[in-house]
């Protein structure tokens, strides 16, 4: 696919071509497209949302060309300063966000479970996440309220509580899932 452009907006990157959004939503569900809450289908007449953590991952795999409003190309250095500014620890949640995408998941906000990412293995609307990703340093200390905490939400919501541990150095990333039993 030749990439396609999308205009930078500050914590956003807009893809004002409808049948460009289109082929981007198709590709992986990335973004949202403008005014539609739940897609079901990549037959919308909108422009599409990205953020940038998405946007940066496009523009790295060559699908999308960033420019300025003013039309002139964004360098993905600027990028990544404007990711920087945007997200905490934005270089770990990329490492992960990106192993994932590489994986095959389909990676959105977990912002309304209080964790990181939500991750699919089909993608919404055809399966509910089956994950939760927090995105965690080696040298994080959790508290056994912590994992209490962060499991029995995930359980709630019928989810596996994942923690991802990046390392910067190797771009390897450390999977840690929880299993929930009864004794």
């Amino acid at each position: 696919m030749d990439a396609v452009t999308g205009v930078f907006y500050g914590t956003r990157v807009v893809v004002w071509d409808v049948e460009a959004a289109r082929k981007l939503w198709s590709m992986g569900f990335y973004g949202k497209p403008l005014g539609i809450y739940k897609p079901k289908s990549p037959d919308f007449d909108s422009p599409l949302l990205l953020d940038l953590l998405e946007a940066l991952y496009l523009y790295d795999k060559e699908y999308l060309k960033i420019v300025s409003r003013v039309g002139e190309p964004l360098e993905r250095d600027r990028l990544v300063w404007h990711c920087r500014r945007s997200y905490a620890n934005f270089d770990d949640k990329y490492l992960v966000y990106k192993d994932l995408r590489d994986k095959g998941f389909v990676v959105l906000s977990g912002l309304k479970f209080g964790v990181d990412f939500a991750v699919y293995r089909k993608g919404p609307g055809l399966e509910h996440a089956p994950y939760l990703v927090d995105v965690l340093n080696a040298d994080t200390e959790l508290s056994g309220d912590d994992i209490i905490r962060a499991g029995r939400l995930a359980t709630t919501v019928r989810k596996r509580f994942v923690i991802a541990i990046p390392n910067r150095e190797s771009g390897a990333v450390r999977y840690l899932i929880f299993r929930w039993w009864r004794p």
